[in-house]
């Protein structure tokens, strides 16, 4: 498995999708912060990432004292990875009051997702879809770090036609309220969210640093394809800088300048996220968890845990387990 992929099983992440919007100039639509609104919509993530498609017309997407408003036009999609509260509106600098009655899940199962609004009264037709993305953020989730606070990607031309159809279709069939429509938009939320984020990856400066550009690197992207491949293995930094044919210095160097931590760091930070996504499952004993990414005991793996999560693993399986 590629390294994107593997975070983005690792951290599990969900897709849903709750809004279908209208809008005629002028309009302004706020989200509060998203973990004011977690547990009423995703009540089983930890960490919830706010999303929006145009589907048609354009807007302005903006995180306050985030830097400048951003022009969104049909095709455009805009994340919020860290759940920023922030606008979309007809014009740069709107602002309104958020309703937070509004961010729940329906009760009744017959009601369909998802739900269509409608806002301003204007002759300029604007259409977005609204949604969120669960995932975990700790032990260690990468990408949450490795994104701008407000991130926004078009949609590939090759992609844009057949992705905007299908969530088109989806939100068709969900209205209509064909079974397995809600799910159906969950996928392709999440197929576009992999897309924007191979684009991203793909359009970074050379120059640029971080994690996403480490995937992208030859030598530190196969230094990480080989940690997440294998975390188990008795990596070294000498062993890494051996297989992708660099010194150990150089290597190391290289390493820290693009992710931001050494390589065995991030191989520890790393394994407690596959242990953490083993005990979740609650098929695997603690034990069993910890020699699966490499630790020689339970009670050294404990203490690691601890350290990064503020649990010992055996609470935070069980407290995972009440949540869910």
């Amino acid at each position: 498995m590629d390294v994107l992929s593997d975070v983005l099983s690792a951290v599990r992440l969900s897709g849903a999708v709750f809004f279908d919007v209208e809008a005629f100039a002028p309009w302004v639509s706020p989200t509060p912060q998203a973990e004011t609104f977690r547990r009423t919509i995703m009540p089983n993530a930890e960490h919830v990432i706010a999303f929006h498609v145009m589907m048609a017309g354009s807007c302005w997407a903006e995180v306050p004292n985030a830097g400048p408003p951003i022009h969104l036009r049909a095709g455009d999609f805009v994340v919020i990875p860290m759940g920023d509260d922030h606008v979309l509106s007809s014009a740069a600098g709107m602002r309104g009051e958020a309703d937070l009655a509004m961010y729940r899940r329906p009760t009744d199962r017959c009601q369909p997702v998802p739900f269509v609004l409608n806002k301003g009264g204007g002759p300029e037709r604007n259409h977005f879809i609204c949604g969120y993305f669960g995932c975990d953020a700790r032990p260690f989730n990468p990408l949450l770090d490795a994104l701008p606070r407000l991130f926004h990607a078009s949609v590939s031309p090759a992609s844009q036609d057949w992705l905007l159809r299908l969530v088109r279709a989806a939100a068709v069939e969900s209205a209509r309220g064909t079974a397995g429509g809600e799910a159906m938009l969950a996928r392709l939320a999440e197929l576009m969210f992999v897309e924007v984020l191979r684009k991203h990856i793909s359009d970074l400066p050379e120059d640029a640093r971080g994690w996403c550009s480490g995937v992208r690197d030859a030598q530190v992207g196969a230094a990480l394809h080989l940690m997440h491949e294998r975390p188990a293995h008795a990596w070294t930094v000498e062993a890494l800088a051996r297989e992708v044919g660099m010194s150990r210095s150089a290597f190391a160097e290289r390493f820290a300048a693009f992710v931001g931590v050494p390589p065995m760091q991030y191989l520890a930070r790393w394994r407690l996220q596959v242990a953490a996504n083993l005990l979740a499952g609650r098929q695997m004993s603690i034990a069993d968890a910890a020699a699966e990414v490499g630790y020689e005991s339970e009670a050294a793996f404990n203490r690691a845990f601890k350290k990064v999560v503020g649990l010992p693993p055996g609470t935070w399986r069980k407290r995972r387990g009440e949540a869910t």
